[in-house]
């Protein structure tokens, strides 16, 4: 890859492919000079999604929330498949706030592509974020340390189920 089109590449990652924060960071003017192909941003925006596949963990978010923030300017299912697949393999064992954590992302992530996800695709993202809400209700309050309930405005046991429900509301919302 020759010079240009690294740093181009340098810069596409550095946004996240997002070209209003680019403009707003200043270096949209040098981004558009090197004349990137938009298959080539599509390529650079598969490997990203691959890259940030790669760093989903349960002892944080930021993966998760990064796979958030481009499906509001990529539009692929590919993006909520990687996340599906990694709950589905990773997360039984989590404690209730990685699992609430993950459930709410991948509603916002369902809520962003719902127009182009297939019903397969749409549907087992439903039912592993519906089997992992409903498993936070129906199992003990589990914390690990440096998760402390009044970080994420929960108060008790109590106060997660609520929100496990209302986010259960919301799955029942984007069906219909």
């Amino acid at each position: 890859m020759d010079e240009q089109l690294e740093k181009a590449k340098q810069l596409f990652f550095s946004y996240q492919g997002h070209f209003f924060q680019m403009n707003r960071g200043g270096d949209s003017e040098e981004y558009k000079s090197y004349c990137v192909a938009k298959e080539v941003e599509a390529e650079w925006y598969k490997e990203m999604i691959d890259q940030v596949a790669g760093e989903l963990s349960i002892m944080n978010w930021n993966a998760v929330s990064r796979m958030e923030a481009i499906v509001k300017y990529y539009k692929d299912s590919m993006i909520l498949e990687k996340v599906i697949s990694f709950v589905s393999q990773h997360i039984k064992g989590s404690d209730s706030i990685v699992k609430l954590m993950y459930a709410e992302k991948i509603i916002e992530i369902i809520r962003s592509l719902k127009n182009v996800l297939s019903d397969e695709v749409l549907h087992k993202a439903l039912k592993v974020t519906l089997g992992t809400l409903e498993d936070i209700i129906s199992k003990p309050l589990v914390i690990d340390p440096g998760h402390e309930l009044k970080l994420f405005d929960l108060k008790d046991k109590k106060s997660l189920n609520n929100r496990a429900r209302k986010n259960i509301d919301v799955l029942h919302e984007l069906l219909g």
